[in-house]
């Protein structure tokens, strides 16, 4: 069977933009975001790749056509052999009177009820619908669709099945935290022989978001909330553990049964006013250092307690051994961290598709029948593009009045030049073999250099990167190294940068440039099976430098997708102070360097 599922919204960001006045990115934030598409033949997970990895538009919510092309273009597959097609969104009928029920019980006044119920309807109609979702298909794709082979799978429901499938689970717990579903926030359960049991008393609807929640303290901090949320993570390690929590104080609000309600506006207008009373701000404060820490720090301080909550709940319920996390929450990996190991469960997996790039993969998971991973398959985020010789060649030659290139004759020979580069302060781009899904740099898409050098992250940040100072960057170690470098607690491995862990106290003066403030770091580990070519760039410059791990960053800059092309990657290098680019066995260097 070949099942294609994709994700995105042809008038989402046109619809949201008119109706609800939402502008710049974050027009493709509200519904559909993190466009992609992903393809299952007979069982396994051959293709996927994000929509903005192709059309160059960051976070973009559009429908996946280029990606899609490129999926069945890959497999050799044309649409008429797809079997079926694969939604992340139900907003069945039911939703939709869900929906209207919502806005008339509101304490809105009449006339803002009728406003609500007509921008909602057009949305509905013209978007969300089982109607429109298959206009949308046909219009883009050309492709007259049988209606009987389109599947609509509810959100939360792909989510999972995403999780499920990479770990190749047959009992978990699970819990799936984000910030909306189709009327939801957040689900919890288990699933038991690829039997999904929902706890209907501990899911939480989606004006009571958590994820919008720190969305909003997001953007009430001057970033973007539902694409920003990492920064505000990361500014909270600046300060100390709160002492008092005003949030917790005056915002939030748990329930017995596991579920909790959180007591903020919707609207810019009126939760300005209320974060400024609690945390004592001001327009001018909102720009201060100290100030965003310390708000930081109540909002991640939040997220750990309303999770810990859900995590007494679903123990008590569950007698399973692992913790399935998926959703954006499931990004938050300091508090993934405090979860497991404050917790009954002896594991806790988060997928490199946690967020909703992966409801592509597990719309086709679900319509598939594919409850869990076949024994046989190998779970691996690379499974994007990849370009031959004659492309890389031939994009070589487009640039070479601006670089130079050297040809290595194998991959060791990259790895042992890499190494030597990598042992001085410099910054190399690095792109091998198939691009990575999901938001993180895993190794094939990655700017590198060495954390023995105090000042790198600074480097990186301001001459590379073009971003905040204060940003950390991942160590990427070898899985056999990396219990001597770092606490792992419950973790043998952490593949796709979803955990946090201390730095050991010995260590932190060899690899400053990879320790956080707070004195840990956010690692990937690999190996050879899961990537060689990183695995021998880690053994070849460990054994040059005695440094067991190497910065890995994303290959882009501040605003853009991650590269996916050699154009992209040597469009970002000339840009950028990037010293050295490695594109599979050519190492490049700009003619002006």
């Amino acid at each position: 069977m070949i099942v294609l599922g994709y994700n995105g919204f042809t008038r989402g960001a046109e619809l949201f933009g008119r109706l609800f006045g939402a502008t710049g990115v974050g027009r493709n934030l509200l519904v559909g975001h993190d466009a992609a598409a992903a393809l299952t033949i007979d069982g396994k997970l051959v293709a996927a790749v994000e929509e903005e990895r192709l059309s160059r538009v960051k976070k973009t919510s559009d429908f996946p056509a280029n990606a899609i092309e490129w999926c069945l273009e890959f497999a050799g597959v044309g649409l008429d052999q797809v079997d079926l097609f694969a939604f992340p969104w139900r907003f069945s009928p039911a939703v939709a009177e869900e929906m209207i029920a919502r806005i008339c019980d509101s304490d809105l006044p009449v006339a803002e009820k009728f406003d609500a119920l007509r921008r909602t309807g057009e949305v509905y109609t013209d978007m969300l619908s089982r109607e429109a979702v298959y206009s949308d298909f046909v219009q883009r794709t050309g492709h007259r669709l049988d209606p009987n082979k389109l599947a609509l799978v509810p959100h939360h429901l792909a989510h999972l099945m995403c999780g499920a499938y990479l770990a190749g689970r047959k009992d978990a717990a699970f819990l799936v935290s984000d910030g909306r579903a189709e009327t939801l926030s957040s689900v919890m359960g288990e699933l038991r022989d690829g039997v999904v049991h929902l706890f209907d008393e501990s899911t939480v609807d989606m004006a009571n978001s958590l994820g919008v929640a720190y969305g909003r303290i997001t953007r009430y901090l001057g970033f973007v909330p539902n694409n920003d949320e990492y920064k505000v993570m990361g500014l909270a390690a600046y300060g100390p553990p709160p002492q008092h929590n005003p949030l917790l104080e005056q915002v939030v609000h748990l329930h017995e049964d596991g579920s909790y309600t959180l007591a903020i506006p919707p609207d810019p207008e009126s939760y300005y006013p209320l974060f400024d009373a609690l945390f004592g701000g001001d327009s001018e404060k909102r720009e201060e250092f100290d100030f965003r820490v310390r708000v930081a720090g109540w909002a991640q301080h939040m997220v750990e307690a309303v999770t810990a909550h859900q995590m007494r709940t679903l123990t008590a319920a569950s007698g399973q051994d692992t913790l399935l996390f998926e959703g954006g929450l499931a990004l938050n990996c300091v508090a993934n961290t405090k979860m497991l190991e404050r917790s009954s469960f002896t594991g806790m997996e988060v997928s490199f598709g946690a967020s909703d790039p992966g409801v592509a993969i597990g719309a086709a998971v679900y319509t598939s029948g594919l409850r869990n991973r076949p024994a046989e398959a190998v779970t691996t985020p690379y499974l994007g593009p990849s370009y031959d010789e004659r492309h890389i060649r031939e994009a070589l030659a487009q640039y070479a009045d601006r670089v130079a290139w050297q040809e290595q004759p194998d991959t060791a020979s990259v790895a042992d030049w890499t190494a030597e580069l990598l042992a001085e302060k410099n910054v190399v781009g690095w792109f091998q073999g198939r691009s990575e899904f999901g938001p993180r740099a895993l190794g094939n898409r990655s700017i590198l250099a060495n954390p023995a050098f105090p000042d790198i992250k600074d480097v990186i940040n301001l001459r590379v990167k073009h971003r905040e100072p204060f940003r950390p960057f991942a160590p990427v170690v070898l899985a056999s190294e990396a219990p001597r470098v770092f606490e792992m607690g419950k973790k043998s491995t952490s593949p796709y940068m979803t955990f946090v862990f201390p730095v050991r106290e010995e260590y932190r003066e060899r690899i400053p440039g990879a320790c956080h403030v707070d004195g840990t770091a956010r690692i990937q580990t690999v190996d050879e099976q899961q990537n060689p070519a990183l695995a021998g760039l880690l053994r070849a410059f460990t054994a040059r430098t005695e440094v067991p791990c190497l910065l890995n960053t994303s290959f882009n800059v501040a605003g853009e997708p991650i590269v996916c092309s050699p154009q992209d990657a040597l469009e970002c290098f000339l840009a950028t102070e990037i010293d050295y680019l490695v594109i599979d066995r050519f190492v490049v260097t700009k003619r002006n360097r």
